[in-house]
């Protein structure tokens, strides 16, 4: 298997980024890496050069880039030629940590997208306090969408969450301000009567609080929705963190519990940490695309490569084709 990683991208590009791939390639033995971006830098922390090569560039796409200008404009950038490795063929999938809006550009324009897929969705999987964690997505591809764009998502992630995570006959939902049927605006109105009327195990409306108690494997939403999600999901694991370091480091009694509790503290904060499960898929496109966190360690980026890699062996890309097909003659038979 070869994967393409970008390997500046990030906040901390390319050391993470680096130590990440070596990891996998470790841990893989029929894996193959390509690193692209700066020769130079990545080889001052590049140890272990086995089954890891380099596609030198020093043109880097950076956070404060507008994304589609800077795909268009920067074609040796390192995130547009690890898309070009995935488009001609010389690789199975492509990772960044890198400019996610510039990522998404680079998918549709340089990936493309599946045939009968009308967009793309940004998917990540977020925790639940069981650990199982679920999907969410759209989280940002798409600000605006269309009934038909969630039925598509859902199915997208229901392949997925099988395939890759492991979930009989996952539950979806539709993200919503109420359980009730007939809750919601027209979007989710609409969108819950095809949701309800497919081949998929539908669990009807979900509420917001809900979500990390676990109460679908795929929930469903449009993009501006989905990322405020995201961040607030984000902000609250972090400020709760803060809060409680301050409660602990309140009085010495407090500090001694804190040091007794330090590793539940540990376990607790990586089960809350979404990056942990991997990096969000760009579903949609003609091959696997992963965004991992732009604060990505090596560690998370090692998690990006095992989430990648069971794309590929799964054939995530190739199921969601075949379904979007059949769905499509299905309709013409009607």
């Amino acid at each position: 298997m070869k994967l393409a990683i970008d390997a500046m991208g990030g906040d901390h590009a390319p050391k993470e980024i680096v130590i990440g791939a070596m990891k996998a390639v470790e841990a893989f033995s029929d894996l193959h890496i390509t690193l692209v971006g700066d020769e130079t830098k990545i080889k001052e922390y590049l140890t272990k050069q086995e089954r890891i090569s380099i596609l030198h560039t020093t043109e880097v796409i950076l956070g404060t880039d507008e994304p589609v200008r800077a795909v268009r404009r920067k074609k040796t950038a390192s995130m547009v030629l690890a898309a070009q490795q995935v488009a001609e063929g010389k690789a199975d999938a492509c990772i960044s940590a890198g400019n996610t809006g510039a990522l998404m550009a680079a998918g549709l324009f340089v990936v493309g997208r599946i045939e009968g897929i009308e967009r793309p969705a940004l998917s990540p999987t977020l925790p639940t306090i069981g650990g199982e964690g679920f999907l969410l997505l759209d989280v940002g591809a798409n600000v605006d969408a269309k009934p038909e764009h969630l039925l598509q998502y859902a199915i997208m992630g229901s392949i997925y969450s099988e395939k890759v995570r492991g979930k009989a006959n996952p539950r979806v939902g539709l993200l919503n301000i109420g359980t009730e049927e007939k809750k919601g605006n027209e979007l989710t109105k609409q969108a819950f009567e095809l949701l309800k009327n497919a081949n998929l195990n539908f669990v009807g409306n979900v509420e917001a609080r809900d979500l990390l108690d676990g109460v679908a494997d795929v929930v469903v939403t449009d993009g501006f929705t989905g990322n405020m999600v995201l961040k607030t999901v984000e902000g609250t694991a972090l400020s709760m963190f803060k809060m409680l370091k301050t409660t602990l480091m309140s009085s010495m009694k407090s500090k001694l519990a804190a040091a007794v509790l330090k590793p539940e503290f540990k376990t607790l904060k990586n089960t809350l940490d979404y990056s942990e499960y991997g990096g969000a898929g760009l579903f949609g496109l003609k091959a696997p695309v992963i965004k991992a966190h732009g604060s990505s360690n090596g560690q998370a980026i090692f998690s990006a490569v095992v989430q990648t890699r069971e794309m590929v062996e799964s054939d995530v890309v190739g199921l969601i084709k075949k379904t979007v097909e059949e769905e499509k003659l299905s309709k013409k038979e009607v």
